[in-house]
């Protein structure tokens, strides 16, 4: 394949799927449509959902479909989907159990739907494979290490996004600050991710809306000590119950809590602020200086009120530029999947 095509992307959540079918042009990316629905699992076949929709407003089936996913330890390059790689993500389920497993079985669903169009994984990891080994060593034993336990990040694709819209002008010392449902900070040297906040899963790092970012691991063992918890109890607390949803005792949606005064609704929002802004902190200290300080996501483009405690709380670190920018992740594996699969 060669010149333009349509692309569809698909970027699964937790419980739910963002799609839009994109007409590619070399490095021109138009949206025809963007849309979501719900995740496998969740009681419809999303892929029929899809199908529907560029059904019912005419629109073509697409050239090739791209999906975002974890590589695991082996994995770094967007690639094409083979039988190959089909096994190395198998492997990968138990680096991303929320979300690998669902991403396999679009893959298999996708192939049945679209059978003439080559399939594309897009690696959130990919973007960090530049970060150096200070950034991506987690301090255990080297048995453990040499399995794949490491630093990956994540939210890699809304980075590299990012660094394409500053362009040549991109300064040398940039923190963007992906704040949203999943939310994480990168630290960018010369277009490069050199750190990052996420680690081995996107449960790590900042506050989340259910997940809890970086915990003291003396907490999962007492709570399988003295309450009883298993490896599925864990997984349900730090993926679901837990951040903004668990702080305020009912809701991870940053808007209902703006609009609410209850003390747990306010705890949760000074408590997302505090963390978010030490995180800044951390990746300015990686990068030794900030010239540039980027928010992008749905709180960090739309939360006005959010980004201005944030960065209320960073005057001591001197003059910075701010910006506002729009996340383009699913341009991103549109782009990538046309490129691939060309």
């Amino acid at each position: 394949m060669s010149g333009m095509g349509h692309v569809l992307a698909l970027n699964m959540g937790s419980s739910s799927l963002k799609y839009g079918l994109y007409r590619v042009d070399g490095d021109t990316c138009k949206p025809l449509l963007s849309d979501q629905t719900e995740a496998p699992g969740a009681g419809a076949d999303p892929i029929d959902a899809i199908v529907d929709a560029l059904t019912s407003r005419g629109l073509p089936a697409p050239d090739a479909v791209g999906r975002l996913v974890h590589g695991g330890p082996r994995i770094r390059a967007h690639a094409r989907i083979d039988d190959a790689l089909m096994a190395h993500l198998e492997d990968a389920r138990a680096f991303a159990p929320l979300h690998v497993p669902a991403a396999v079985d679009m893959v298999k669903r996708a192939r049945s739907a679209f059978p003439g169009a080559p399939q594309v994984a897009c690696f959130d990891t990919a973007f960090h494979a530049t970060m150096p080994a200070v950034a991506r060593t987690l301090p255990l034993p080297a048995d453990l290490r040499e399995g794949g336990i490491e630093r990956y990040g994540f939210h890699g694709l809304s980075y590299e996004s990012i660094v394409r819209q500053l362009g040549a002008a991109i300064p040398s010392r940039v923190v963007v600050a992906h704040l949203g449902n999943g939310a994480s900070l990168c630290a960018v040297r010369d277009g490069k991710s050199v750190d990052t906040t996420m680690g081995l899963t996107p449960t790590g790092g900042i506050v989340m809306g259910t997940r809890p970012g970086d915990l003291d691991p003396g907490v999962l063992l007492y709570l399988m000590r003295e309450r009883g918890y298993d490896a599925r109890r864990l997984e349900l607390l730090v993926d679901r119950e837990s951040g903004l949803k668990g702080l305020s005792g009912g809701t991870s949606d940053m808007r209902q809590l703006h609009a609410s005064n209850d003390p747990t609704a306010v705890l949760a929002r000074d408590v997302f602020v505090h963390v978010a802004r030490k995180h800044v902190a951390a990746m300015v200290a990686s990068l030794g200086g900030i010239d540039l300080l980027v928010f992008t996501g749905g709180i960090g483009e739309n939360d006005a009120v959010t980004r201005e405690a944030i960065v209320e709380g960073l005057g001591w670190m001197g003059a910075f530029e701010v910006r506002v920018m729009q996340t383009e992740e699913d341009e991103q594996i549109a782009r990538h999947t046309w490129h691939l699969a060309s």
